[in-house]
């Protein structure tokens, strides 16, 4: 996985961010396994260990990711997210855990999920639904550049251990699917997960009984609850400030791409300023106009294949292409199949 060496976390980035505490988490798994190359470390991040213990600290995403493959080969151990999932610790647990272990029953729990998801990962988006009795929790990358296996792993284990520590250790799980196909470690999935599982679905999914949603959270405390939601509010308060207008400017452009020829001035001039302005301030947030005119393209195109709600040609239409051919090259650069293959695969 490529990076970039040196280069200091809390410099504005294009790459969206994951929390610094997952790879704090590796930092001190790698360590207490004897496998941790310090330096080589601290080379990959671009800041010092001391540094990475910052609580609301970010990382570039692909620099998270490759932390993951430096740990794997450090460790000889490719089911290390699998692993490290399996320890539940909770001094060690960040302040999103105190928030969702000490609420009142696991539903709440997962709604704060839900909800603050985002301060985890902006990488993968996470979504709830109820249907046949079961409570399923998806998590969907939304680049499959950024489909990292090793932190995928480590969220479904962590998930499910947490759950069986905190709340019951008996909690069953009905299914689970996952977006790799099935590696030499499978056997590893069933010993930890104890439930069937499913490899090269569409999404990592997670089922299980609704009734467990209304089950009180033991040993809660409303204070500790209270305490730490005031902290991670201001910190999802700070991150959606900060994002605020480009996905203002998000939303213009999936509203005129249909229509119209998509172009900075115009947009700009939506917006009461300047095509200069409109370039500093998404630059502020990370982002060049192009690259976001791309980003809503390439989303909106995922969806598109993904249903069968609209023929091919007309999905190449509705995205601004001028003809089929164009939109096929662009899909395959961004996910490396055809539209066809990718709508075969997710039907």
């Amino acid at each position: 996985m490529p990076h970039t060496a040196r280069t200091k976390p809390d410099t504005p980035r294009q790459e969206p961010r994951v929390a610094a505490s997952t790879a704090l988490g590796l930092v001190h798994y790698l360590n207490t396994h004897e496998a941790l190359d310090q330096p080589a470390v601290e080379t990959l991040l671009g800041l010092s260990l001391t540094e990475l213990a910052s609580p609301d600290l970010r990382l570039p995403a692909c620099t998270h990711y490759a932390l993951w493959t430096l740990a794997e080969q450090a460790t000889g151990d490719p089911a290390i997210g699998l692993h490290m999932g399996e320890i539940v610790d909770p001094d060690r647990m960040g302040l999103l855990g105190h928030v969702f272990f000490n609420c009142d029953t696991l539903g709440d729990a997962i709604t704060q999920y839900v909800r603050l998801h985002q301060l985890i990962n902006e990488t993968v988006h996470l979504s709830f639904t109820c249907r046949d009795e079961l409570a399923i929790l998806t998590w969907q990358a939304q680049d499959p550049a950024h489909y990292c296996r090793q932190d995928m792993d480590r969220t479904l284990s962590a998930t499910v251990n947490r759950a069986r520590y905190f709340i019951h250790p008996q909690l069953d799980i009905a299914w689970v699917q996952v977006a790799h196909e099935a590696p030499g470690y499978d056997d590893e999935y069933r010993r930890i997960l104890d439930c069937p599982v499913h490899f090269g679905a569409p999404a990592m999914a997670l089922a299980f009984s609704d009734r467990y949603l209304t089950r009180p959270i033991p040993h809660r405390n409303p204070y500790v609850h209270s305490a730490m939601l005031k902290q991670v509010n201001t910190l999802l308060a700070r991150l959606q400030t900060r994002r605020r207008f480009s996905r203002k400017v998000r939303r213009l452009i999936s509203k005129q791409m249909a229509s119209e020829r998509i172009d900075a001035d115009s947009l700009a001039n939506q917006l009461h300023m300047s095509r200069q302005t409109l370039y500093r301030r998404l630059k502020k947030e990370g982002m060049s106009f192009q690259e976001l005119v791309e980003h809503v393209r390439k989303d909106k195109a995922l969806r598109y294949v993904a249903s069968d709600r609209y023929a091919l040609g007309e999905i190449a239409f509705l995205l601004g292409f001028s003809e089929l051919s164009a939109f096929s090259r662009a899909f395959k650069r961004w996910t490396g199949e055809s539209p066809a293959q990718y709508r075969a695969r997710h039907l």
